[in-house]
């Protein structure tokens, strides 16, 4: 009968605590599910006149010509993946526009080979500056300039890729960096 007693009061005790309502959750509660984003196309500012010679601390500032419009749709397949704010098509249907500009994509030595001094490994750098408007308040909700989505990619060995490719993974890191900026909103 002890034995009853006990098992029932630890069995009660358990289920108070697993359903008292405390949980967490990884989804925002910035925003309303329904809540409607409109990316407007991204911007090149990229200003190309080198005024300071070229160093490790000051990389060549460098464009490769579309990146903009690259980073436009693999933010807008973000939050289609992500699905938490529905992606529209014209700012007139949206309740929040992202805007945004690149600013830079920098490609930074990251490791050389001793002997020859040449460059094995460099990091992707792409920057931008956006800002997020909440169209019914008629404010900016936040604005973040300098902000880098990158990889790393060498250039021999078996990890070796293109500087194609690892352009293309620095705008996939930028993009999900975006997209939790903007849900998450920590």
């Amino acid at each position: 009968m002890r034995k009853a007693a006990f098992f029932l009061s630890v069995i009660i005790a358990i289920s108070a605590v697993l359903f008292s309502g405390c949980s967490y959750s990884m989804r925002s509660l910035a925003y309303e599910k329904s809540t409607k984003i409109y990316i407007k196309p991204f911007e090149n500012k990229v200003d190309l006149n080198i005024r300071e010679e070229y160093s490790d601390r000051n990389p060549y500032r460098l464009y490769r010509p579309g990146m903009e419009t690259k980073i436009t749709d693999a933010v807008i397949n973000r939050f289609l993946l992500d699905g938490y704010l529905k992606v529209v098509s014209s700012e007139a249907q949206a309740d929040l526009v992202l805007k945004g500009e690149l600013t830079n994509y920098e490609k930074q030595p990251l490791r050389y080979n001793e002997a020859t001094k040449d460059v094995e490994e460099y990091r992707a750098n792409i920057i931008v500056n956006m800002t997020l408007i909440d169209l019914k308040k008629d404010k900016a909700v936040w604005t973040e300039n300098g902000f880098v989505g990158y990889t790393e990619f060498a250039l021999v060995g078996p990890k070796a890729i293109s500087e194609d490719a690892a352009i293309n993974d620095a705008i996939g890191d930028l993009a999900r960096r975006v997209v939790e900026r903007t849900v998450e909103d920590w």
